[in-house]
């Protein structure tokens, strides 16, 4: 058995554009957000941190890094869901019928123009695999639920069960040579 690698997956901190479907937008982390993360790092251990390119998950891991004086890697896997033509609208806005659908079967019913669940799983599974070290992720809640299902093994259904709040960390412990390689030891 290889030995194992421990990943912490964080949510960015909170953003000016609260409760709103941010996916692609490149909406800005507020100064309290951004606070909160380097708090709730500073206990966690890991030799690196890898970010998503977007500015609210990448500001975040420049200050952990900073703070803890580890290098940072930004990885555009780490994105968000692409909610395609409801990217950046309150879910209030939206057709109810429609966002309910997309909620009960996000691959078969994903947002227009949008990204379903099976290519967002895709793309965090590539860059989970990419991970050799422990190493703290900063990226979004779908990312995070993307991750969750695709070590553990769990369907959409059952990750939307996850509350991740701004700044929550959730760690996982891969081993390369066993499936499934998780073992989720802590959710803050």
């Amino acid at each position: 058995m290889t030995a194992p690698v421990t990943l912490h997956l964080m949510r960015h901190g909170a953003t000016d554009k609260e409760g709103h479907l941010n996916g692609r937008s490149d909406v800005r982390v507020t100064a309290a957000g951004l606070a909160s993360c380097v708090a709730a790092a500073a206990p966690l251990g890991f030799e690196r941190v890898v970010t998503s390119d977007l500015a609210r998950a990448r500001d975040c891991g420049a200050a952990i890094a900073r703070a803890a004086e580890v290098p940072i890697r930004v990885d555009a896997r780490w994105r968000e869901l692409d909610f395609g033509e409801w990217d950046g609208r309150h879910p209030g806005t939206l057709d109810p019928d429609r966002l309910a659908a997309f909620w009960a079967d996000p691959d078969g019913a994903a947002p227009p123009g949008g990204e379903c669940w099976s290519g967002l799983t895709a793309r965090v599974g590539a860059a989970l695999d990419a991970l050799a070290a422990d190493t703290l992720v900063v990226a979004h809640a779908g990312a995070i639920r993307a991750a969750l299902a695709v070590t553990c093994g769990l369907d959409p259904r059952q990750v939307w069960m996850f509350d991740l709040p701004y700044a929550a960390a959730v760690t996982l412990r891969r081993w390369g040579d066993v499936a499934p390689v998780t073992q989720i030891t802590a959710l803050r």
